[in-house]
């Protein structure tokens, strides 16, 4: 029952981010500007919910504390150097340069970040059904206004849009088995949830504050912007905290 969960979520987070992608697309892009930094805000919101309403308690449960936030903390490092070397990298704007010169990058990376998406789903839902659910509410949050980044990126390197539908598909689709192998491993070794936990919820924190979410929404200086920016961020943590204490 546990691992036809961690499946149904795992495809709903990739392929159905995909499918957001698909359905934001058939919108005119004056409105596609407007509902992409909405998504902005609330994907911020659910990331940062995830990590510290559900991941490190869990964690904090079941592992000493001191060696929890290390593992917090390295895994922030660890994605520093990720991105440095241009492995986990995430550009919600058309016009970024390193992603210009290198479009298939993109498609490895994405991969890359799907397979690890995979990983946090399990290792959430082996804590609990609701932390799975709110890991992988804040996955698709946040998969699909970078999905829209990573689709206007291929489109300027040439790609038609069929194919660059079909090839964010397929580097999407990584998530399943990342999810799966995860599920297994973790089965035989449940004394490492919590520190996967820990790595997972860092992943979510560095992904909404040193990447391109929260300081995107930085770009927008308006007070309207500002408010409903503020909104939807209180929205996005509401999400999960409904997950996780609406119980």
């Amino acid at each position: 029952m546990l691992l036809a969960w961690i499946i149904g979520f795992s495809v709903l987070g990739s392929i159905g981010a995909v499918a957001g992608v698909s359905l934001l697309l058939l919108f005119p892009g004056a409105i596609r500007r407007v509902l992409v930094p909405c998504l902005l805000s609330y994907a911020t919101g659910t990331l940062l919910g995830a990590a510290f309403l559900g991941m490190i308690p869990a964690s904090l449960r079941h592992a000493d504390p001191t060696t929890v936030m290390a593992t917090v903390l390295t895994g922030m490092v660890l994605f520093f150097v990720l991105e440095k070397l241009v492995i986990w990298r995430h550009c919600h704007a058309a016009d970024c340069d390193v992603h210009a010169r290198a479009a298939p990058l993109i498609l490895f990376g994405d991969a890359f970040h799907n397979l690890v998406d995979g990983i946090v789903i399990a290792s959430a839902f082996l804590a609990s059904v609701p932390l799975g659910i709110a890991a992988a509410l804040a996955v698709i949050a946040h998969e699909i206004p970078q999905e829209v980044g990573d689709f206007a990126i291929l489109l300027d390197g040439g790609y038609g849009p069929r194919r660059a539908v079909l090839l964010n598909a397929l580097s999407a689709s990584t998530t399943l088995p990342g999810a799966v192998a995860a599920y297994f491993w973790l089965g035989q070794t449940t004394g490492a949830v919590p520190y996967i936990l820990g790595l997972s919820a860092a992943s979510f924190i560095y992904i909404a504050a040193a990447e391109d979410l929260i300081p995107g929404l930085h770009r927008q200086v308006a007070p309207a912007a500002s408010v409903r920016q503020l909104a939807l961020l209180l929205a996005g943590i509401g999400s999960i905290a409904l997950l996780r204490f609406g119980r």
